[in-house]
């Protein structure tokens, strides 16, 4: 009630698609930067990351090597993207490409983004709401609606500004959840972390006798890292849905700052919920007869379980919330950017119509598409809930056959003056060609996060070479982008705070291996 509440107070302020898609570029940087915090954090990870770490076959802490990664393509998005997003002024950032290449390459890469963002929401919903159901005791289909109901109103009458609100409250709920179920399995297992029943292999962190090029090892070091780095450069600076909290900002210098506050709180937030799985270890070698009556059951339920039966009911309601507030939190900054590019790129681009409405009219038919969003996407998941397994796992990998490809053509755009717009359609078809063929004959002997790097690599050099086959009169490169007034120099602090945050991450898992693995 507290969130709703928020939300029609807010929604009543709202005078244009700046108020409702970007908060009137006027939210500080602490809170976007708090809000790509927290749509990081869904059910899934809370849930999925302890059960990785304690009980799944072939896991363990190495789940932490994703973590180094974030720091340095912070680094980078400062530098490249968000410059140009700022400097230009746009709404949706495919708005970007057809000043840069032209109105195809716009609407193609806004296509891809509602396809693939509209799916993967519909999967998050589904993947979510099944451990919430378990906390909350009711029934999956009951809970896919709730959830998927709660966050399309509060999303649909407070906008961007109050899903921002409304990440942070869930933050702050989630993490503090976290802290308390640290504390109680610390006490419950008397902190015995170094017993010699304990399985040692399950404190390793670094990984680095696989490579993931035809072993299978899908979570070395090197795939986590170089993977994970082209990953992140493409989801928080080539994704709709994380780029337009940075937009929400004052200026270019207030983006980049909440970049930092995302970069930095990143490995504290994840490794309090890594710390639950840690001390779930010595939790189940000492409780042998909660083991067993966990035997058949999915490992991702592995927490919900332990929390039902034994935490305080005061204590579990906080945490029940945290899981239902993480559960919104992955799909209220979907439902937005997926209003804004339906809008923006599409409708009034091609409704000469739309483009003249303005004021409260233009706002009601945002809100009217974030509930049209809203809707498939829920349908979309209860579609799902008897379907097979393997349905969930294709999306996701058909989003990481992209992600690559789609950073490729920004950069296209942002690094080079002479690619065109035949050029970038080649490198993109070329790239998730690629990925694809990977994907078909190699299989899972090759870590799908190799998929990002190759595929960026593969569209870049065919784009940029496709653009010299198909010569034609180029658009003006970012060099001749006109700069607002007040645009700044790239912070050099911040890129040292963040490679510092690298360096810190690197020698708390070192120490973690040293002390826990032996």
């Amino acid at each position: 009630m507290v969130i709703l509440s928020m939300s029609c107070l807010v929604g009543r302020r709202q005078e244009s698609q700046q108020d409702y898609y970007v908060g009137g570029r006027s939210i500080p940087a602490w809170q976007a930067g708090l809000s790509l915090l927290a749509t990081q954090v869904s059910a899934i990870s809370l849930i999925g990351a302890p059960a990785f770490i304690a009980l799944k076959p072939g896991g363990g802490l190495k789940w932490l090597q994703y973590e180094f990664a974030i720091p340095l393509a912070m680094i980078v998005i400062m530098v490249t993207v968000v410059p140009v997003y700022r400097r230009t002024g746009v709404i949706s950032i495919y708005e970007y490409l057809e000043w840069r290449f032209s109105p195809a390459v716009r609407g193609l890469l806004g296509f891809i983004f509602m396809a693939s963002r509209g799916l993967a929401s519909g999967v998050t919903l589904l993947a979510t709401s099944i451990v919430t159901s378990v906390c909350l005791d009711l029934p999956l289909f009951e809970t896919v609606i709730l959830i998927g109901a709660v966050s399309i109103v509060y999303t649909t009458l407070g906008g961007i500004r109050a899903d921002i609100y409304s990440d942070i409250i869930q933050l702050v709920i989630l993490w503090s959840g976290a802290l308390i179920c640290l504390v109680i399995l610390f006490r419950m297992s008397g902190g015995d972390l170094f017993s010699p029943d304990l399985p040692r292999e399950r404190f390793e962190i670094f990984q680095m006798t696989g490579a993931g090029l035809g072993d299978g090892r899908t979570f070395g070091f090197w795939p986590m890292l170089l993977g994970g780095f082209f990953l992140y450069l493409s989801y928080y600076g080539c994704d709709q849905s994380e780029t337009q909290r940075l937009l929400t900002t004052r200026d270019e210098r207030e983006a980049q700052k909440a970049l930092l506050i995302n970069g930095l709180l990143r490995f504290p937030l994840v490794i309090t919920y890594c710390g639950v799985g840690v001390m779930l270890i010595p939790f189940l070698v000492h409780h042998p007869r909660f083991l067993v009556g966990f035997e058949g059951k999915n490992p991702d339920f592995l927490l919900p379980h332990f929390l039902l039966q034994y935490m305080p009911h005061g204590l579990l309601g906080l945490l029940v919330a945290g899981i239902f507030a993480a559960s919104m939190s992955s799909l209220d900054s979907a439902l937005n950017s997926l209003s804004a590019v339906i809008l923006r790129d599409f409708l009034q681009k091609y409704i000469p119509g739309l483009r003249r409405i303005g004021g409260e009219k233009e706002v009601w038919l945002s809100r009217l598409l974030t509930v049209a969003w809203g809707i498939l996407c829920t349908v979309f998941a209860l579609g799902m809930i008897r379907g097979p397994e393997t349905v969930l796992i294709l999306v996701n990998k058909i989003g990481s056959a992209f992600y690559g490809p789609i950073l490729a053509v920004f950069w296209l755009g942002i690094m080079t003056q002479r690619t065109n717009e035949h050029g970038a359609i080649l490198g993109l078809v070329f790239g998730v060609g690629v990925n694809v063929f990977i994907w078909r004959i190699f299989g899972n002997t090759v870590s799908w996060l190799w998929w990002n790097p190759i595929g960026f690599f593969s569209s870049f050099l065919a784009g940029y070479a496709g653009s010299f086959m198909t010569a034609r009169k180029v658009r003006p490169g970012p060099r001749e982008m006109p700069r607002k007034t007040g645009a700044r120099r790239f912070p050099t602090r911040y890129a040292v705070c963040l490679t510092g945050a690298f360096a810190g991450i690197l020698v708390v898992c070192l120490v973690l291996q040293f002390l826990l693995a032996g």
